[in-house]
Formats: structure tokens, C-alpha cells, sequence
């Protein structure tokens, strides 16, 4: 039995019918899932993991397989691997990432790609350069990654790139947006409550209401 289908093993086993009806209907019908939560989910391929661990490569095959399954735990499973094995990706696969990324495209898989792709450009700042590209996009989910992919990262983040960022999203009246600008600020006045204050200040009159909310709880 390959892997892929070592999977779906594990995860029919898994499988709550009734639950499956909650996390769908949550997830507005977009998606069909197992009904598997969270913590339960990873425990099923936590051992699995770590024997991929072992390999030091990215089996892309196995990835591609799991990403076209219908059920939406499997996409949760290839976030999650990506995460697991960051340290062996590097930006030249960045353009298969981005396959991924808009395909079956919603708020809680992008959530995820944001540190995926914000791991690979601690190690490469060509990731700046296409951060930059990718906040001019007409698909506003690599927008809302390139805002969010700094997220956390405290003393290292870039002010420069993530106000050019920022900018290149006023106007928007995309809600995943507008939320997204306030969620980077937020987190980064934790660290830098002075310079989000300024920023806020300084833009006062181009940002949205909700971002400007959102940026403001802990200032």
C-alpha cells in the first residue's frame, strides 16, 4: 500500500459522519471532509511524519496526491507536512507551493501557506522581491499571504517591506484583505507598538475601518 492510500486508511478510520456535516457547513459546503478535529487529525499522521523527517526530501508525488483528494483533511495533511519538512524547501519551489496555494483556495489553507512561504524567506530574501509581486496580485489570497507571511516574527520583521505591502492594498474592499492588513499590525505591535502607532497615524486616512480596529487592540 503506497502512502497515499495509507492515509485514506487512516482517515476513513477516523471518519465521523456527523461531524463532517459541522465542518463543512462551517466551512460554507465549500469543501467535503472526514469530520476528523484537529488534534485527533494530526495525531493520525504524527508518526508518519516523522519517518518523512528521515527522507530529507519533499515526496512532491505524494503531495500532489493528497492535495487533489476531495476531502479537505487531506490539504490540512500537505499544510501540515510543508511545515514539518520547511527546512528542505527552498524559493525554486515557490511556483509548485503557488499550485497549491490557488487551488482550493479559502482562508483556513492560506492561513497556513502564510508561514510556509514566511519560513522559506527567512532563509532567502529573494521571497522580499516576490512578496512585493504577490501584494499587486489580482487573486487576493497570495495578497493576503504576502501581508501575513511576516506574522510573528518579531525583531526580524521587515517594517520597510511590510508597509509597502500594506500600501499596495489600499482601497480594497475585500474583507480577507482589510482583516489581513489589521492582523499583521496587530501582531507586530506586540513587538513595535511605537511604529504601528505612527503607521496607523500616518495612513489614518487610507486604511480601512476594519484594519485600522484590528491593528488597534493592544495600542
Amino acid at each position: 500500500m503506497d502512502k497515499y492510500e495509507e492515509l485514506k486508511r487512516k482517515f476513513e478510520e477516523s471518519k465521523d459522519k456527523e461531524n463532517a456535516i459541522s465542518m463543512a457547513k462551517y466551512m460554507r459546503n465549500l469543501f467535503s471532509f472526514y469530520g476528523i478535529p484537529t488534534p485527533k487529525r494530526k495525531a493520525v499522521y504524527k508518526d508518519f511524519l516523522k519517518e518523512e523527517k528521515k527522507l530529507e526530501k519533499i515526496d512532491w508525488e505524494l503531495l500532489d496526491q493528497c492535495y487533489q483528494d476531495l476531502h479537505r483533511e487531506f490539504q490540512y495533511f500537505v499544510c501540515d507536512y510543508l511545515l514539518a519538512m520547511n527546512k528542505y524547501l527552498t524559493f525554486e519551489d515557490i511556483p509548485k507551493l503557488k499550485q497549491y496555494i490557488t487551488k482550493k483556495e479559502w482562508w483556513d489553507t492560506i492561513d497556513c501557506f502564510d508561514s510556509v512561504i514566511g519560513e522559506i524567506g527567512l532563509r532567502d530574501n529573494r521571497v522580499e522581491k516576490l512578496m512585493l509581486e504577490w501584494s499587486k496580485d489580482k487573486d487576493h489570497w497570495l495578497r493576503r499571504i504576502a501581508i501575513d507571511h511576516q506574522l510573528n516574527r518579531k525583531k526580524k520583521t521587515n517594517k520597510e517591506l511590510l508597509e509597502q505591502i500594506i500600501v499596495n492594498n489600499f482601497g480594497s474592499e475585500e474583507f480577507f484583505i482589510n482583516k489581513a492588513i489589521g492582523w499583521s499590525l496587530r501582531e507586530y505591535s506586540k513587538t513595535n507598538p511605537t511604529w504601528v502607532k505612527e503607521f496607523l497615524d500616518k495612513y489614518k486616512d487610507k486604511l480601512n475601518k476594519l484594519s485600522t480596529r484590528e491593528a488597534s487592540k493592544y495600542i
